[in-house]
């Protein structure tokens, strides 16, 4: 429990002294207007409270991130305290920041149009399919986490497709109405409940006093199949959302078209984030401790693990409101996901969206596509662990890539040499990615020894850098000139 508390202690500072850091590096401009009000269009462009929309982003970017996620994460033992910290505090909460804050700067531009304008306009085309996809994934990921647990724990009897198909609709109509008809009114109420949930984790530990395993204990890796699971790069492909996640800056653009102060990027960004991460610590300690205390647990799967601690812990109405509390989560991610993919095609075709009959030229093939993705993860054998693989894959991916970008943004447009608060969790994410590549069985890991593995992502990962310090170099010389 002293290390839970220390942990928890860590992330409320470092929101309170880096979050300032990073903000006074950024630079905000409380007279500049925001794109609310110079773009206002009733659809995506709405001036919206800032309490308001502290909730949305804290909704749309944790899902089941920071909970099932965490709980997976846990199986490697206390390592992944560590990573929730830290990671949050110096990666993931600048990444969602500052992305953030580019979009505002940007009339709330979509991600791969951040990503072209520093990374290129190679990158930009190859970031636009490759977001779409990642999307659409999302979609199936929190569409088929809530479906199950809504068949399995409330109705047995009843086909999980006929969830599928009503969870569908929901997201079609939240993707197609204007942003402040539903995401707007419900989810700061959803917010709410996830964060209750949370406090009633802590209040549980108060109450039964866990034997949570402390760090001191040892960062060993407990994972059930440590042999083909090293803590590295695999805790922190499973532990996205409470550490790191590149869906997030796709979320970060939605609410950047809805503030109206730059200085509310602080609370809103940064803020979202540290909150995510005390989410994910809480229900990582809870899973470590059913995992040290009960070998038998170690095989349960996130999802699994969230009925066990709410059923073991809490009185049946509590418990029942903690699941709903978890498919809400993943429900309010979802759809703001595909709500992300169809801005983000828009502005690629360079479609007006205030027309209903253009949003559903756009929506319907993603929403097919979706569909298509469901049905092969609920019917095939291994179909979401498939799904599930790539997804936490592509979504750290992504984090490397922004966080790269807003290297650049930063390195150009600031004089002095603040941009190693990017660099350094750019430079850890591209070697997680790319080790995952080389290491991890559902890729070439299944092939390679893992030392060369690790050697190859290591070359990969120096070549970037030096990619990086000789193009800005050479621009550099050229303003010069």
């Amino acid at each position: 429990m002293v290390t839970f508390c220390i942990s928890l202690a860590l992330l409320v500072l470092g929101y309170l002294f880096y979050g300032r850091f990073v903000e006074k590096v950024f630079g905000v401009d409380e007279k500049r207007q925001t794109p609310a009000t110079t773009m206002a269009d009733g659809v995506d462009y709405v001036p919206m409270k800032p309490w308001k929309l502290f909730l949305i982003q804290f909704l749309n970017i944790a899902g089941v991130g920071p909970i099932c996620g965490a709980i997976m994460g846990a199986q490697f033992g206390t390592a992944s305290y560590l990573w929730i910290v830290f990671g949050c505090i110096f990666g993931g909460a600048v990444h969602d920041y500052l992305s953030g804050m580019i979009s505002l700067r940007n009339n709330g531009c979509s991600l791969p149009e951040t990503h072209g304008t520093y990374l290129g306009n190679g990158v930009k085309q190859f970031m636009r399919g490759f977001m779409v996809l990642l999307m659409i994934l999302v979609g199936v990921v929190f569409v088929n986490t809530p479906a199950q647990l809504l068949q399995t724990q409330f109705t047995p009897n009843m086909s999980v497709y006929i969830w599928v198909v009503i969870i569908l609709l929901y997201y079609l109509v939240a993707t197609l109405l204007p942003i402040d008809k539903v995401i707007g009114r419900i989810y700061p109420v959803f917010g709410f409940l996830l964060m209750g949930m949370a406090v009633a984790i802590v209040v549980a530990f108060a109450i039964y006093r866990p034997e949570i395993p402390e760090i001191w204990s040892g960062l060993q890796n407990r994972h059930p199949q440590a042999a083909t699971n090293p803590i590295f790069p695999m805790m922190f492909i499973s532990i996205a959302c409470g550490a790191v996640s590149g869906f997030h800056a796709t979320q970060s653009t939605l609410v950047a078209r809805c503030m109206t102060n730059e200085r509310q990027g602080r609370h809103i960004f940064y803020g979202a984030m540290i909150v995510e991460g005390i989410v994910a610590l809480i229900w990582a300690a809870a899973a470590a401790y059913f995992y040290h205390s009960d070998a038998a647990l170690q095989s349960k799967s996130g999802p699994a693990m969230v009925g066990h601690i709410a059923n073991t812990w809490f009185p049946v109405v509590i418990a029942v409101i903690t699941i709903l509390g978890v498919i809400s989560a993943a429900v309010t991610s979802g759809d703001t996901a595909l709500r992300s993919a169809r801005l983000i095609v828009a502005d690629f075709m360079h479609l007006e969206q205030k027309s209903i009959k253009k949003r559903l030229w756009i929506a319907i093939p993603l929403f097919a596509v979706t569909g298509g993705l469901l049905v092969f993860s609920l019917a095939a054998p291994s179909g979401f662990q498939v799904i599930w693989q790539y997804f936490s894959w592509a979504n750290q991916l992504l984090a490397a890539f922004t966080l790269w970008a807003v290297t650049v943004y930063l390195r150009r447009n600031k004089e002095k040499p603040y941009y190693w608060i990017a660099l350094i969790p750019a430079l850890f994410m591209t070697m997680v990615t790319v080790s995952f590549v080389f290491v991890s069985p559902t890729f070439l890991g299944a092939f390679l020894p893992r030392t060369v593995g690790y050697i190859l992502a290591a070359v990969v990962t120096v070549g970037t850098v030096c990619w990086f310090f000789h193009k800005e170099g050479r621009k550099g010389m050229k303003n010069e000139e």
